[in-house]
């Protein structure tokens, strides 16, 4: 236990047995595991007086610290101050920065290196990945594979969710060939391969081709909850919701007994029902939550009140969000006025919406208050709708634009909604016309 570790350490310091650059890597080590700052900084300053501040690997373990607890202008000053550096030491500086979201700061790091090894490319493209930044991400996995680096599982983890997010299925798809099929991929003995496998299933469902995800995921010699819940999801957001039901109750007949189903599983379930209107099954899920000793959830509430208000069960949907146990959030009022958009009911709309801009700022709200402003729109309560439209002008109320990816050449391009300044757009507006025809 790491504080054990640090007890044993202040006995040693009190009997006066004097520690060498093992001791205190292992001390640092202990304290960054057991997030101990405090201790921690005197072990540093120990280290100081016993004059094992030059040692790279014991300076290494320091910086690591204070990386480790945030404490990043300590840590950058450190490295400034080192005598000595090694890969070991950058890659520690550039992962510190990315844990803590400065992927700007990290990426000038990385440009310092010397040298880079597999650990400094991935903790970059994990960054970018990390910071929504998937582009960059590819981009610097094709700069890796040029410079003739050899990547590993968790560099190809990173890369398929890059393209799971951007749809880029060629690349995605030239990963399981070439790295998995065909055995190309650094493996180290023993190594667990279920987080490739479940980034593939993840992948292949996220760009539309949900039955190659199902090959990969029957393919699996063993699965994790992590692969069972990806494999639910991918049948959830194609609106097969049936199968992913039937993933469900395989997982519990025939899953491995390490594996059960976590709140993330149910939610998936959850979602299957919603996009499926699955109306009796949701109901069935939801109520079974507490069964698996699982804590609900507000996202298991803001499922189940879509999956009401989409079957028009609006009162049931209003009186559920009453009884949640936490504060509703956004999203969960936003599912049953989604439902009264669907279903008619302005009345009930101009509640929720009311009780959306009481809760968010304008450009939050905004929306919301188009929504409303469509449920007036459908039921021909024109007063109502030139009211909302007059609020949001006069309160200068902006909708962020809705963006959309598409690829085009093999070339993945991103657009505003109505954007013109795009080069391309013209293109892609004028295939667009064809192809809806």
């Amino acid at each position: 236990m790491p504080t054990e570790s640090i007890k044993l350490y202040k006995q040693m310091v009190g009997n006066q047995v004097k520690a060498d650059g093992y001791t205190f890597c292992y001390v640092v080590t202990a304290s960054v595991k057991a997030v101990a700052l405090r201790e921690g900084m005197q072990v540093h300053g120990r280290a100081l007086i016993c004059g094992w501040c030059s040692n790279v690997v014991v300076e290494t373990n320091l910086l690591n610290l204070y990386l480790v607890v945030g404490e990043l202008d300590r840590a950058r000053r450190m490295f400034d101050e080192m005598f000595e550096r090694n890969v070991v030491t950058w890659n520690s500086l550039v992962s510190g920065y990315v844990r803590w979201g400065e992927i700007d700061k990290a990426f000038e790091v990385f440009r310092e290196m010397p040298e880079k090894n597999v650990v400094s490319w991935t903790s970059m493209i994990v960054g970018f990945v990390k910071d929504g930044k998937c582009k960059r991400a590819l981009s610097l996995f094709y700069d890796m594979w040029r410079a003739c680096v050899k990547y590993d599982q968790v560099t190809l983890v990173a890369v398929l969710s890059a393209c799971a997010e951007l749809g880029d299925l060629k690349l995605g798809k030239w990963i399981h060939s070439y790295h998995i099929v065909h055995g190309d991929l650094d493996v180290k003995k023993d190594e667990d391969l279920v987080p490739l496998h479940n980034a593939l299933v993840h992948m292949y469902a996220s760009c539309g081709f949900v039955d190659e995800s199902f090959k990969v995921f029957k393919a699996m010699p063993r699965r994790s909850t992590v692969s069972w819940t990806s494999m639910i999801m991918g049948f959830a957001k194609q609106g097969r919701g049936e199968e992913a039901i039937d993933v469900f109750r395989w997982m519990q007949r025939f899953g491995d007994d390490d594996v059960r189903p976590d709140g993330i599983t149910l939610l998936a379930v959850l979602c299957a029902c919603s996009h499926s209107g699955l109306v009796v099954e949701g109901r069935y899920f939801f109520q079974s939550i507490q069964m698996w000793r699982i804590q609900p959830m507000i996202e298991h509430y803001g499922c189940m009140v879509d999956i009401l208000s989409r079957a028009g069960h609006l009162d049931e949907a209003h009186r559920l969000i009453m009884s949640m146990p936490m504060k509703p959030n956004d999203a969960v009022w936003g599912a049953l006025l989604g439902g009264c958009k669907i279903h008619k009911n302005a009345e009930l709309a101009s509640l929720v919406a009311e009780k959306l801009i009481r809760a968010l700022d304008h450009d939050e709200a905004a929306g919301y208050l188009v929504l409303l402003s469509n449920v007036y729109a459908t039921t021909k309560k024109w007063q109502d709708v030139v009211d909302v439209r007059r609020m949001m002008v006069e309160d200068k109320v902006k909708k962020t634009a809705g963006r959309s990816l598409i690829q085009l050449n093999e070339i993945i391009h991103e657009f505003m909604t109505s954007e013109q300044k795009n080069q391309d757009a013209h293109m892609v507006y004028r295939l667009l016309s064809d192809v809806t025809k």
